[in-house]
């Protein structure tokens, strides 16, 4: 079998493996004038004799090389000897990489892709093919490991993706780059040389010239080919992992917590926490990226900060980029983008006074926080050698230590807390040098309600309690505090 035949078997296979063109499709292909992209052009010449396809031709003129004018050139000689239609996009890679403050390699990338998705959308929705072949995808999954990627880029490069560009397929993604150039070589069809690929400039050229061809003669031979192999596990395990995503995030969001444009998402932690650790890293990154402007700038670092609040008590919060707050309150996870501050308060009213009658004759007492939360509070006689309730959403206070009426209100100067310094002995800690010491956001501060006596602050809600008012051994009288969810 001559390297004509046994390629295009390969290739014709792949397309009908992955489903990649129709009957009647129209074809949209980038085309370079370089190897990969010229043996792509024929291979769907001739794939067009096997099932029946009308094929048009997109170049992109950079603007980067002095040779690109001959390039376009050359790939509409090409379309004019096949009577291809062939589509010329100029477009000015450096200027719009200065102005959008991005690498000329991706500002490329991009560039080309609107060429694509514009003229596919201009044929009525046809169907675009690009020259990926699998040196491009081996290069891709380590570019993608050496930055931290996860599951998905060291997938690699997809043979087909449906995406808001619309349909793209990859039909030489199967072939090799010495495959590419010895199916031209024996149909002695020429290709132009972008000399920008010679060098080491671009950090995928020095993964192509430099790491796998030390790969191949000096680990294993064929290891491109292994590591193909491997990216197409990779990517069944990552669509299998988010179908199991999706189904999680069915059960764990509180659907009618949900708010427009899906700004905001409460998760119920008791059913996450359910889920194996895999499945919540993962149904957090997809949340984090519906509220990140384009998904962008979430990494690892920001799910681990998101994950330990799921391992602490009490209300805790981060901030992360765009405006994005996370925050664990009353058993459930709350993932909202909040842009400027522009803030769902927690408390956004003037002091309420708690009733102070004797013996609690005023008591039960309730006053609704907002948010979904209230607090009530309740006199307790309390039993000789009652427990105190460890319940991180109900807390006890010595009713007799309390000496001035007390107040929910948001924090003001002077407040402080008194708290057990490690020797036996109490001392105060002011409200706002605890609040740095637990790194709570400065947009946070004046949301969380507290309950005080003067400057004496018993209870940051959600957070901890002042030492001077613990219940002691001989305490009789108690002030029950509960956190409560509105029903």
């Amino acid at each position: 079998m001559s390297v004509r035949e046994y390629t295009e078997k390969k290739v014709f296979h792949y397309i009908e493996e992955h489903c990649m063109i129709v009957p009647h499709d129209r074809i949209v292909a980038g085309i370079s004038g370089g190897a990969d992209s010229v043996c792509l052009f024929y291979l769907l010449l001739e794939y067009a004799k096997k099932v029946p396809l009308s094929l048009a031709v997109v170049h992109v003129n950079h603007g980067i090389r002095a040779e690109a004018e001959e390039d376009a050139g050359y790939v509409e000689m090409l379309c004019g000897q096949e009577g291809v239609p062939f589509f010329l996009t100029n477009g000015d890679v450096h200027r719009r990489a200065l102005e959008e403050k991005c690498s000329v390699e991706d500002m490329g990338r991009r560039v080309r892709y609107e060429a694509f998705r514009q003229t596919a959308e201009q044929l009525g929705g046809a169907v675009t093919a690009v020259a990926h072949n699998s040196n491009d995808n081996a290069e891709t999954m380590l570019f993608h490991l050496f930055r931290g990627s996860g599951l998905k880029g060291l997938g690699g490069i997809a043979p087909v993706r449906n995406g808001e560009s619309g349909k793209i397929i990859r039909p030489i993604l199967c072939l090799e780059r010495a495959e590419v150039e010895a199916y031209l070589r024996e149909r002695g069809i020429a290709w132009c040389t972008d000399e920008t690929n010679n060098g080491d400039a671009y950090c995928r050229n020095r993964i192509r010239h430099n790491i796998l061809p030390y790969a191949e003669q000096e680990i294993v031979q064929g290891a491109v080919r292994h590591m193909c192999q491997t990216a197409g596990m990779l990517r069944e395990t990552e669509d299998y992992l988010e179908q199991q995503t999706l189904q999680a995030l069915g059960q764990c969001v509180i659907d009618d917590e949900k708010i427009e444009e899906k700004k905001r998402y409460v998760m119920d932690l008791e059913l996450f926490q359910r889920f194996h650790e895999v499945l919540q890293k993962r149904m957090l990154l997809t949340l984090l990226k519906k509220v990140s402007p384009g998904g962008k700038d979430i990494s690892m670092v920001h799910i681990q900060d998101a994950m330990s609040l799921t391992r602490k008590e009490g209300s805790h919060s981060i901030h992360l980029p765009y405006g994005i707050v996370v925050w664990r309150q009353y058993g459930r996870m709350i993932i909202e983008r909040r842009g400027e501050v522009t803030d769902v308060p927690l408390w956004d009213r003037e002091p309420v006074m708690v009733p102070s009658g004797e013996r609690g004759m005023d008591f039960p007492f309730v006053c609704n926080l907002g948010n979904g939360l209230k607090v009530e509070f309740a006199f307790i006689f309390r039993q000789k050698g009652q427990k105190v309730p460890e319940n991180q959403y109900t807390k006890w206070f010595d009713y007799d230590k309390i000496e001035e009426p007390l107040v929910i209100r948001s924090r003001k100067t002077g407040d402080f807390l008194t708290i057990a310094d490690g020797t036996g002995r109490m001392r105060h800690k002011s409200v706002k040098d605890y609040m740095i010491t637990e790194k709570i956001p400065r947009q946070f501060r004046n949301e969380i309600p507290m309950i005080a006596a003067g400057n004496h602050i018993l209870w940051l809600v959600g957070w901890r309690i002042s030492e001077y008012f613990k219940v002691e051994e001989n305490t009789k009288h108690v002030l029950q505090v509960k956190l409560l969810q509105n029903v």
